[in-house]
């Protein structure tokens, strides 16, 4: 190894992180100057073609710490990715290619990182979904490595420990953690607040430790041979020195998130023998000695392409990269009567039947939610991932399952628990995913769990959520449109669904699932239109009755998607609302004043008991109801 070549490389990714940071007046520049020299030795192990960024045998590379993302785009940058200098100039900018932490819209960057956490969580799903393509492709074909850089605050994070337990459990020997370990928070010393044995907590995960001198050449290069041999998976604790190479500020809490300042850079860069004066400087020895990733990485691909050439491999791959759910026979549900819960679990299975990336799994809760692909087998080999009751994990590690390019998977919990992975959901729809998320226990339907279990608040928070679609049917047939509605997006969707059984509805009047919402019932001149999702649906459809047995002219329409409803244009949704406007559902839903006069719905927690007897405790039945609308 070229030890003056490395130093020189290891200290133009600092030099640049800082100019960039410092251009910007903002962002993180500890963390980039301290791990430059490990990144500078893991790009010799590293196998990426920047040609070709989205090449499926490629290693994955994450930067959990995306306050990081200085060290990365400068990394980018030098490899020969579609990321230019002039971007990096442009660094944390509006619609800057080079944002302040990684986004997926940012050639070279697998996945959107930042909240401190996902990252780990992500790389362990980017290992699963490796584990997974090789069973189905063979090893020769997928025989990559997920490295991930992580700090104590992703450590800190209960994700991680959720993941990384997971990882032990599937041995994912295609798993290295860099864990930057340099004692230091944006409050002071770490051992404010954390004092843990990494090495013993995660050896007890069933990982493979190494410490080294994360500045140290030949003790990084060792670790990450041995991290490549190992049959565990892998972390490396890298003692670093936060902000390593900025004079007095090296070590110091005070470099983490704020820029180093002019004067202090050009001091580092004169003590590093770079021209003070230069910012943003690449010299020809390092730009050569980057460079050589695009010819390796070419070469590799092409070795790769002659393997696929010849393994009888190509359809299968082709049919995993572009899924066709057209080939999906769904089961009939016109004039069953079924919980929704029920219903999807036949068509996650008829999806499953046909589409082999379709995969996923619940958090310790199959039986409940309905989401056991029956004789599919468990994974790796089979479609059901057992998760356990890692609610934060399961939808971090199916993000990047949907990333990985050959899979669609889902995430399955009560709705309640959906709070336990609000911000891997966030995420989900921030990189516009395609990941299904399966909420059952919709609502005080819950019964006898009582408030801590029964939904009040989420269906609204969800439905603010951009880029994302939260169904909630009323019975089977909407549950299967909106399946099929949803499998033809490239975005993230809900399916909140019943524990108790929903009557089937007639066809609908006017418009369709697809529309978000539509005409179930009509009446000449209505002065009255009940608008409602899921299990209200068919109470208003009998309080309709009622109040025309009191000469009320009454319209009902079922609403599965506010969302998709959302955007329909105003003659579309003046078609279906007529008269005065009531919107009927079992939960906190302020956004339908957006469309309704009034709403029926409920403003405190829930109650436990019999699911009939707080359904009625809180008006959710014909008779109440009807005395509510009819109080103008």
């Amino acid at each position: 190894m070229n030890f003056e070549l490395l130093q020189k490389q290891a200290d133009t990714l600092r030099f640049l992180s800082a100019d960039m940071i410092q251009r910007a007046n903002s962002g993180h520049p500890g963390a980039p100057l301290g791990l430059a020299d490990i990144l500078v030795v893991l790009s010799f192990h590293l196998k990426h073609n920047p040609k070709n960024p989205s090449w499926l045998n490629r290693d994955r590379l994450v930067f959990s710490g995306g306050h990081a993302s200085a060290l990365l785009y400068s990394f980018l940058h030098l490899s020969g990715y579609d990321l230019s200098l002039d971007e990096l100039k442009n660094f944390r900018q509006l619609h800057s290619k080079a944002p302040g932490h990684p986004e997926i819209s940012t050639c070279g960057v697998e996945i959107a990182t930042g909240p401190l956490g996902q990252g780990v969580a992500n790389a362990v799903g980017f290992a699963l979904a490796a584990k997974k393509a090789q069973s189905l492709l063979g090893s020769e074909l997928i025989n990559h490595k997920v490295y991930c850089f992580c700090g104590d605050g992703d450590l800190e994070e209960g994700i991680s420990y959720e993941a990384c337990s997971l990882a032990g459990l599937h041995k994912l020997d295609n798993l290295i953690l860099i864990y930057d370990s340099n004692a230091i928070s944006i409050e002071g010393d770490v051992s404010l607040a954390f004092n843990e044995n990494i090495k013993m907590r995660f050896e007890a995960q069933g990982f493979s430790v190494q410490e080294i001198n994360g500045h140290d050449f030949d003790a990084i290069n060792n670790a990450f041979e041995l991290a490549k041999l190992s049959k565990r998976p892998n972390l490396i604790i890298a003692k670093t020195i936060i902000a390593k190479g900025a004079l007095e500020l090296e070590g110091s809490h005070h470099s983490h998130g704020a820029p180093l300042g002019v004067e202090l850079i050009k001091r580092a860069k004169a003590k590093a023998h770079f021209d003070e004066n230069q910012e943003f400087f690449i010299s020809q020895e390092v730009k050569f000695a980057f460079s050589v990733a695009l010819e390796l990485g070419d070469l590799e691909e092409a070795k790769w392409q002659d393997l696929l050439e010849k393994s009888g491999k190509k359809d299968l791959l082709e049919r995993l990269l572009k899924p066709n759910f057209n080939e999906v026979v769904y089961p009939d549900f016109k004039g069953k009567s079924v919980a929704t819960r029920d219903s999807n679990g036949e068509i996650l299975n008829a999806i499953a039947a046909k589409i082999e990336g379709f995969l996923g799994g619940s958090a310790d809760l199959a039986p409940s939610n309905k989401t056991e692909l029956k004789g599919m087998g468990d994974f790796i080999e089979g479609k059901n991932i057992h998760f356990g009751i890692r609610e934060h994990a399961m939808a971090a590690i199916n993000n990047a399952l949907a990333r990985y390019g050959l899979f669609v998977p889902f995430s399955a919990t009560f709705f309640i628990f959906s709070e336990y992975l609000k911000p891997a959901a966030r995420l989900s729809a921030l990189m516009k995913l395609r990941h299904y998320f399966i909420f059952t226990h919709d609502s005080i339907g819950v019964g006898e769990d009582g408030p801590t279990h029964q939904p009040i608040e989420q269906l609204s928070t969800f439905r603010a959520m951009p880029n994302f679609l939260t169904f909630r049917p009323a019975d089977g047939v909407e549950n299967l449109k909106a399946w099929q509605f949803a499998l033809a997006q490239d975005l993230p969707c809900a399916f909140v669904l019943s524990r108790q059984k929903l009557e089937a509805l007639n066809e609908g009047i006017f418009g369709d699932v697809k529309n978000g919402a539509y005409l179930l019932k009509e009446a000449d001149n209505a002065s009255i239109t009940l608008l409602a999702s899921g299990s209200e649906v068919s109470l208003c459809l009998q309080t309709a009755k009622l109040l025309e047995s009191k000469g009320e002219r009454v319209n009902v329409v079922s609403m599965p998607c506010y969302e998709l409803f959302e955007k329909q244009d105003k003659s579309y949704q003046e078609r279906l609302l007529k008269g005065e406007v009531i919107g009927v559902e079992a939960a906190h839903s302020n956004e339908l004043y957006k469309f309704c006069d009034r709403v029926f719905g409920i403003e405190s927690f829930g109650e436990s008991g019999k699911d009939k007897a707080v359904f009625e405790y809180f008006g959710f039945e014909p008779n109440k109801l009807c005395e509510f609308v009819l109080k103008r």
